[in-house]
């Protein structure tokens, strides 16, 4: 089928005052050509999308655009509307193209609207679509240019726009756009654009800058990181070949999502800015660019671009920042404990309880070829248990490696490390951790923010940077701050143990689980997480009170997906919207793996109703779960691991009656939206 039809096409026909009425009218002609199978969920995609940025460009264009599952096929529809409506682009836009986009969408689709992007930026082409007659020269003008169009003449103005349109560039997907050859001594810039769906406005930054640079006499290079992929700026880059990021002089991001691979342009003088300002205001990002490759104090790239929005970064707030950077930390550490408890669990399945104390001196003292006493068995529980044991080793040192890279990229990585293997040799536990990634982190980030001679800039991330910053996170918890807080971990462990034996478990239970569901994978319910994991070092047949823990972790933090999906697909349909509608069904899985973010986009839109009925079920999971004295041996997986959960039916009795108040609480909190 055509990306665009005449059905599709809207004339100086009254479809609405104002974008909302705009994009209703648009999305039931997707829903009309059988395009997509719900004009509310498609408006509500589209909605979200104008909120998180405006899609109005000046001289009268709107490109609203969305990726939604309702979609069937990658589609455009286009409106010139008289008079023009606000969508934020300063002017009222005339010329409005809606994107509609399947959430998988194909490759070769997402190039076709990204094609019909780099257009919106030729005169000509918005000419020739201003003079159209009908619905049918519009089909034709646009078929022609995103390369579906049989040839036929469209007109001296249409034509001239389809020359002109990629004169600054490339498709998409193709290698990287650059400029034609700049006098000999100018400035070597280059740029990253990159928008939240990249369909639209990645392609139409990137063209802009490098018309700018044109014009400016600047040698420049650009890479989209659209939807449609991505070809580097060196090809060769994994290999070490990045003679074109190496050469430059300063580098643009030009973007509203991360950038891919940050680490390329390390030390690089940097100017960040959304990604429509790559398109308004491209002259003078360029002119910024050149002005910041000869400024020793200008911001370079290090961590901070690998891991945030670096276009909205510098306007984070420190509480966001740092929950950003323990959620760095964790989400590279579950990787770990998560295998590693796995294996674990089956060392035990296999082997029996006993193998913890017995594993490693099986492992090294015998072979496939020479089995111990306890035969096959044993010795493949044993196996199991060592790999996944020296796994969990991992758990403080990548905690802390990585939330030094959240911080200052990879030059923080060794430090970070290193930072947390001493935290181990000082028994200070995950706590350790997270201050020695911190301190790594930070030593790393101001190291590389130094103006160093361009002669020494190559060692600074790979030799200097880890050496320094290791010497002073790792010699930090060793001289002064080791000692306390191994003195608070045990702190910590002594009071555990004795609300356990003081038969006040299920205390415990009810606290842990207010904190899993209080932030939904925020730093509260990190600290949580990783404290139950960094537990199970201690556990064993005679200190069952980690798994314990663990479990009603576990099990509290499946509590918030599950009762939003309970609510909004079974309970309260009518009280949610098409897209929570669409979320709740995606929340069963997310949440039965103990996957607490899928809880997030209702928190975000609700979470004054939302958070304090998670809360709620989580608390009461969590006390039946200790009271019940449910048992895990994997710290991830959710129900997918119930092998490694005892006994299971108490397991699903907390959980299934968290889930249920949850669900009931949050469906008599909720008001029914109205039709």
């Amino acid at each position: 089928m055509p990306t665009i039809t005449p059905e599709l096409v809207s004339l100086d026909d009254e479809i609405g005052s104002d974008k909302e009425q705009v994009l209703r009218a648009l999305s039931a002609r997707f829903v009309a050509e059988g395009r997509a199978g719900d004009a509310d969920e498609l408006f509500a995609a589209a909605w979200a999308r104008e909120e998180q940025d405006a899609t109005g460009l000046p001289g009268g264009i709107a490109i609203p655009h969305a990726k939604t599952a309702t979609v069937n096929q990658a589609s455009l529809a286009f409106a010139r509307l008289t008079p023009g409506v606000d969508f934020g682009g300063g002017d009222p836009s005339d010329i409005v193209f809606m994107i509609a986009a399947p959430d998988t969408a194909a490759e070769e689709h997402l190039a076709v609207l990204s094609q019909l992007a780099r257009h919106l930026m030729d005169e000509d082409f918005l000419a020739a679509l201003r003079a159209a007659t009908t619905a049918d020269e519009v089909v034709g003008i646009v078929s022609e240019a995103i390369g579906e169009g049989s040839g036929a003449a469209r007109g001296g103005a249409a034509a001239a726009g389809a020359a002109a349109a990629g004169s600054a560039g490339v498709t998409a997907g193709s290698a990287p756009v650059a400029t034609d050859a700049a006098p000999t001594g100018s400035a070597k810039i280059v740029a990253v654009t990159a928008c939240a769906t990249g369909i639209a406005h990645t392609y139409m930054a990137a063209d802009a800058l490098a018309k700018a640079a044109k014009e400016a006499g600047v040698d420049f290079q650009v890479e989209t990181q659209g939807s449609s992929g991505y070809t580097p700026l060196d090809p060769s880059v994994i290999s070490g070949a990045d003679a074109v990021i190496s050469g430059a002089d300063a580098v643009i991001f030009a973007v509203d999502v991360d950038v891919r691979e940050p680490g390329r342009f390390g030390g690089k003088p940097v100017i960040r800015r959304p990604v429509k300002a790559g398109i308004e205001h491209a002259a003078e990002l360029i002119d910024l660019a050149v002005a910041a490759s000869d400024d020793p104090q200008a911001e370079r790239v290090s961590g901070s671009a690998s891991t945030s929005n670096a276009s909205q970064k510098h306007d984070e707030s420190w509480g966001k920042r740092i929950q950003r950077i323990l959620m760095t930390g964790v989400s590279y550490m579950i990787p770990f404990v998560a295998g590693g408890g796995l294996l674990m669990a089956l060392g035990f399945l296999i082997g029996g309880f006993e193998i913890s104390g017995v594993a490693n001196d099986i492992v090294v003292s015998n072979a496939l070829w020479n089995l111990p006493d306890g035969g096959l068995a044993q010795y493949l529980g044993a196996v199991a248990f060592a790999i996944g044991n020296a796994s969990m080793a991992f758990l403080v040192p990548a905690l802390a490696g990585y939330i030094a890279y959240a911080i200052a990229d990879r030059p923080g990585i060794a430090p970070g490390f290193v930072a947390g293997s001493v935290a181990l040799l000082m028994n200070a536990g995950f706590i350790g951790g997270i201050v020695g990634g911190l301190l790594a982190g930070l030593a790393a980030w101001w190291l590389g923010s130094l103006s160093v001679p361009k002669w020494l800039r190559g060692l600074m991330p790979v030799a200097i940077i880890p050496l320094l910053a290791s010497i002073f996170a790792s010699g930090l918890l060793l001289l002064v701050l080791g000692g306390p807080i191994a003195a608070l971990m045990e702190v910590m462990t002594d009071g555990l143990t004795n609300l356990a034996e003081s038969g006040l478990l299920p205390i415990v239970g009810i606290i842990l689980g207010l904190m899993m569901c209080f932030d939904l994978g925020g730093p509260v319910n990190k600290v949580a997480y990783a404290f139950a994991v960094a537990s199970l070092a201690d556990a064993s047949p005679d200190n069952p009170v980690p798994y314990y823990i663990m479990a009603a972790v576990m099990t509290a933090g499946m509590v918030p997906p599950l009762g939003m999906a309970l609510a909004s697909t079974i309970l309260a349909r009518g009280k949610f919207t098409p897209a929570e509608r669409e979320n709740g069904i995606a929340a069963w899985p997310m949440g039965l793996a103990f996957i607490s973010e899928g809880a997030i986009p209702f928190a975000a839109a609700d979470p004054l109703r939302v958070i304090p009925a998670s809360m709620l079920g989580g608390a009461v999971t969590g006390f039946l779960s200790m009271l019940l004295l449910v048992e895990s041996q994997a710290p991830h997986g959710g129900l997918f691991v119930f092998f490694a959960i005892t006994p299971l039916w108490a397991f699903a009795v907390a959980l299934l009656a968290g889930t249920a108040v949850t669900g009931v609480v949050v469906s008599l909190l909720k008001r029914r939206i109205e039709a």
